[in-house]
């Protein structure tokens, strides 16, 4: 299926109703661990990062911008500038997918210092000389390339430190060595298997260096928790969120080490509830984790009424105009899971 909203018109809603078949990549079977019931512990986190695709690069632009004082870095795979759909679903479909509107770039950038001055996100100027890897495929029909190439005007213009990599025949989806689909394919997990390994790249950009991800036994543990505990309501699911998350928790920071924590968002119809713990088994983070001490959070969003397709809030279809800012029910939520996690 489509990956993102389209669910303006009738026809649009058809189109995501279209099931793409699958090409089958014949992936290698990642090291995984089964899901251990717990919650989520203090850890000695000395950096948060975030990393998402499609609907989950939009929430990740926001949870960047809102608190950019607290997450010093971004990965971005398929997906526009901050606040591209500006509250409007039809904008979000045409101007921040496709490129029959125009994406209001000019207008994007100014209201980050206008909101910062009033305390609705924390300070531009946290985003100068920080990094930022953007991911585009080829293939990717779904989201123009017109729409990539403004997420990283946008985020130069606030002086990031830009990685853009363009050079993937991918389709729509998140690439990785362990994907099972085929590189060009836009079709559920949107786990796409290009023969790179795009997490080493990302990872080397926003960490400074990476050692190599572990292809044997993992030896943390993947803990699954009530999203509800950290849920600004009270309950996850009526925020269209699963009431299970998961985080990866390697041995070194279980033990104490100093740690570094990535958020790692979904994309559409690619959460829990929709293809089980493909995307944190096969994101290719965890095997990094392992060898970099890197905590991996996965918050899980789900479909609901407002949201059939299990995307993450960044047009406003919970019905809050600051969805993208601090206050945001999804965005504080998130927050609240790496308050807990980094003390």
């Amino acid at each position: 299926m489509k990956f993102l909203v389209r669910a303006v018109t009738a026809a649009a809603t058809a189109a995501l109703l279209t099931v793409v078949p699958a090409t089958t990549a014949q992936a290698a079977d990642p090291p995984t661990r089964p899901p251990v019931p717990g919650t989520l512990n203090t850890y000695n986190v000395s950096a948060v990062y975030v990393a998402g695709v499609s609907s989950g690069g939009y929430m990740a632009t926001q949870l960047h911008l809102a608190y950019s004082a607290r997450i010093r870095g971004a990965a971005i795979f398929a997906a526009g500038p901050y606040y591209c759909a500006q509250y409007n679903a039809a904008q979000a479909t045409y101007g921040c997918m496709d490129d029959l509107w125009p994406t209001y770039l000019s207008t994007l950038k100014s209201y980050p210092p206008l909101w910062a001055a009033y305390g609705w996100i924390d300070p531009v100027a946290n985003l100068s000389g920080r990094p930022v890897y953007a991911f585009r495929g080829n293939g990717d029909t779904v989201v123009r390339k017109s729409v990539n190439d403004a997420l990283v005007s946008f985020y130069q213009h606030f002086g990031a430190s830009v990685q853009y990599d363009t050079s993937s025949p991918a389709g729509h989806g998140w690439v990785t060595p362990y994907g099972t689909v085929g590189c060009s394919t836009t079709a559920q997990p949107y786990l796409n298997d290009c023969g790179t390994d795009p997490q080493n790249a990302f990872l080397r950009k926003l960490l400074g260096s990476v050692s190599p991800r572990n292809t044997g036994a993992l030896g943390g543990q993947l803990v699954s928790f009530n999203q509800s505990t950290f849920a600004v309501n009270g309950y996850a699911p009526g925020l269209s969120m699963g009431s299970t998350g998961f985080a990866y928790v390697p041995a070194a920071c279980t033990a104490g080490q100093s740690c570094r924590l990535l958020v790692a968002l979904h994309g559409c119809k690619q959460g829990h509830a929709e293809v089980g713990t493909a995307f944190v088994d096969r994101a290719n983070l965890n095997q990094y984790g392992d060898t970099n001490r890197l905590i991996v959070l996965y918050p899980q969003a789900v479909p609901s009424a407002v949201n059939p397709n299990g995307c993450w809030d960044w047009w406003g279809y919970l019905g809050g105009t600051n969805y993208a800012i601090k206050g945001g029910a999804q965005l504080e939520t998130i927050m609240n899971m790496i308050r807990r996690l980094d003390g």
